[in-house]
């Protein structure tokens, strides 16, 4: 590998820092167990389905006891389905980790063209229409009434799960906010703590925009080297990781070598960070995006578990914020964790999930 030169100074400041890349390459190139990461994959129940002729990989685990509620859990870029596997033993099996609340049956498809689901050879596979294949994959296992859970393009789904069809809907639970509400002609004044979120956030994106220009305007071409460069992949994936965790700046703090590494080999082995970005181009291009007006809200009942210690601050949203758009039932402002909530902070996560369904 050739690497490129970086200032003295600068570290993570420009990009991914080039001594940890280096360290974290020679960890996957020499100790990183593969067979290792797949027994655990491995030991929750996966299957395939046919939806409008595309293969979507899910993660289907039954609770341990009794009728539990069905709950369909989506996961964001840049990660995978394995994210959200933290969740399964503390949802499934509740009474087992001190959780005073209901069990559900968990259900957690790979988005499309992530890992091992296809992608549909069209474009605008947008929010909504995830949101209809979701739909479909529920009522495919059986469950006529059931909840939805994301964060990231997860929680866009969820949302557009709700917006959509909501009669089979139970609940919303989301762990960011993904979706930006209607605030145009006729909407309320933006509250003080309102203005200051959105003037923070609006820094955030100065900072972090570079990935989602390229991403939503020319993923192919951005996806022809990171297809072909592991060094690459792990880079451009991992940045990500840092920035938006409660990671302090220091990703082994918070979490391992390991689990990243299994998410990073998990879009290399199956080729899918091209399909992947094609979420940024489907969702932000103006031809497919999904814009909201001044009628759409969801009715559905909505819990909102603020992560929001993300190292790069994207800023807090207040409740009032969620409820331009949500009928929010429960907010629970998180005392640690950022946007890979599953996964930092899974028993509080799963915790604030079991609460909000037990309250509808």
């Amino acid at each position: 590998t050739r690497w490129p030169d970086q200032a003295p100074g600068t570290a993570w400041e420009q990009g991914t820092d080039l001594h940890y890349l280096k360290q974290l390459l020679a960890y996957w190139a020499d100790e990183f167990d593969w067979l290792a990461q797949e027994r655990e994959l491995n030991a929750v129940n996966q299957f395939r389905a046919d939806l409008d002729g595309v293969h979507i990989h899910f993660v289907h685990e039954r609770a341990k006891r009794g009728h539990g509620i069905p709950l369909i859990l989506t996961h964001g870029w840049p990660s995978t389905f394995a994210e959200l596997l933290p969740l399964v033993p503390f949802l499934t099996d509740p009474d087992a980790h001190g959780i005073d609340g209901p069990a559900f049956d968990v259900v957690i498809p790979s988005l499309p063209g992530y890992g091992f689901s296809e992608r549909p050879a069209r474009m605008g596979v947008n929010y909504q229409h995830v949101a209809g294949l979701w739909h479909r994959l529920m009522r495919g296992l059986g469950y006529e009434r059931y909840g939805a859970q994301g964060g990231d393009f997860g929680a866009g789904v969820a949302t557009f799960m709700a917006l959509t069809n909501p009669q089979p809907m139970i609940g919303v639970h989301l762990s960011n906010l993904e979706i930006a509400p209607y605030t145009g002609p006729g909407a309320r004044p933006l509250s003080a703590a309102e203005t200051t979120y959105r003037e923070r956030n609006a820094e955030f994106w100065q900072e972090e925009f570079g990935y989602k220009a390229i991403q939503s305007t020319k993923p192919q071409t951005l996806s022809y080297g990171l297809n072909d460069s592991p060094a690459g992949l792990a880079a451009w994936i991992l940045e990500k990781w840092r920035s938006w965790a409660d990671s302090h700046g220091n990703l082994d703090e918070r979490l391992s070598r390991d689990f990243l590494l299994t998410t990073v080999t998990l879009y290399w082995v199956t080729q899918t960070i091209t399909s992947s970005m094609r979420d940024y181009f489907d969702n932000d291009n103006p031809r497919f995006r999904v814009t909201l007006g001044p009628e759409d809200f969801v009715n559905v009942p909505t819990g909102v578990a603020v992560f929001a210690s993300n190292f790069v601050d994207e800023g807090t949203p207040p409740r009032e914020w969620a409820e331009r758009l949500y009928n929010v039932r429960r907010w629970t402002p998180m005392p640690s964790g950022g946007h890979f909530a599953p996964v930092e902070e899974p028993e509080l996560l799963a915790r604030d999930i079991a609460a909000f369904f037990a309250g509808l």
